[in-house]
């Protein structure tokens, strides 16, 4: 069974590009733009997203982009 689920993922530099960092969850699509809001003063990317999740094995498919700032990786990399 799939449930959608909102993640924050702040971002770091790296010798590749950007680097992912711990994903918050948040609540609901309002409350991932305020963490990630409140999180792109710290760091130099940070993208907020409404994803589909498999409660079975854990796999999260589907992104949709709620907000970003900075610097943030393509969803097609």
């Amino acid at each position: 069974m799939l449930s959608q689920k909102f993640i924050v993922i702040p971002y770091k530099k790296s010798r590749g590009g950007m680097t992912p960092g711990e994903i918050r969850q948040a609540s609901n699509a309002g409350s991932a733009e305020k963490i990630a809001t409140a999180m792109s003063e710290r760091h130099p990317g940070v993208a907020a997203y409404s994803v589909m999740v498999d409660n079975e094995t854990g796999d999260m498919t589907s992104p949709t982009l709620i907000v970003s700032f900075g610097e943030i990786p393509s969803l097609e990399d």
